[in-house]
């Protein structure tokens, strides 16, 4: 399986043996779980003070006739801090309180993330990677690409300094992909009414190491620039749907042809 590689100015200047990772089977299901599995990384654990709204003097007197209880006085027998002479405080402790402890508070050690085999996430990976170059995938996830997928450009993209320079390239491999891109989508209901706005994901680009065309890429809308070591998922199927627009150098099908 070959790919047409192109230069810097958008022409074709050869072909390139593509890795037997971009004839693997594609499993959108396994995707699914394991771009699901790399959000889950993103949230945070979240909980309280196991002390929160109990470091009071409030105490709950369960005998009638103990010193202090609220029996025959016309009050609720609540724990309620402790007064000088047996006076009645006020209620505390209790979640009805006023800043009384949470009924059932959130808990720090509460398993929030989905858990996925090394291996698993592996063949994930590779079926991910497989899906960029199926251009029924690509299109299903509305990219505009009139190219043969998948999209590979020579080395010397990874050298480009200036994002104008790094914006012509791109103009002229998927210039209509960009252009989707610039339009935001206005979300409906009461996000729209606090000015949310959702920009089309375009494509993501995979270079072999750390390159100036990381820095160069990183302002134009919808363009992602990471390395090969750095893909997962969750990139190259954003939302859990595989067929992500992706563009790879020379060099980094070099270091896609490792994955195992």
């Amino acid at each position: 399986m070959k790919a047409q590689i192109y230069g810097i100015d958008g022409k074709a200047s050869g072909e390139a043996e593509l890795p037997s990772q971009f004839s693997a089977v594609v499993r959108p299901e396994l995707i699914a779980r394991a771009a699901i599995s790399d959000q889950t990384k993103h949230y945070q654990p979240k909980g309280n003070d196991p002390r929160a709204g109990l470091e009071t003097s409030a105490r709950y007197k369960g005998r009638k006739e103990d010193f202090g209880s609220g029996k025959n006085k016309g009050t609720a027998i609540r724990p309620r801090e402790i007064l000088p002479k047996g006076r009645l405080g006020k209620v505390k402790r209790i979640p009805s309180a006023v800043k009384g402890h949470r009924a059932h508070p959130p808990h720090v050690n509460k398993t929030i993330f989905e858990q996925i085999n090394k291996k698993e996430y592996c063949v994930a990976l590779i079926s991910a990677i497989a899906a960029t170059a199926h251009k029924s995938y690509v299109s299903a996830r509305g990219h505009k690409v009139k190219l043969a997928l998948p999209i590979v450009i020579d080395n010397s993209f990874e050298s480009v300094a200036k994002t104008s320079q790094v914006q012509s390239t791109l103009e002229s491999l998927i210039g209509d992909d960009l252009a989707r891109c610039r339009t935001p989508k206005l979300r409906t209901g009461v996000r729209k009414r606090k000015g949310g706005k959702t920009y089309p994901t375009s494509a993501i680009i995979a270079v072999a190491s750390d390159a100036p065309v990381l820095r160069a890429a990183r302002n134009i809308p919808g363009i992602e620039v990471m390395k090969v070591s750095d893909l997962t998922v969750e990139r190259l199927a954003p939302g859990a749907k595989a067929g992500r627009l992706a563009i790879y150098t020379k060099a980094a099908l070099e270091q896609i042809a490792k994955l195992q």
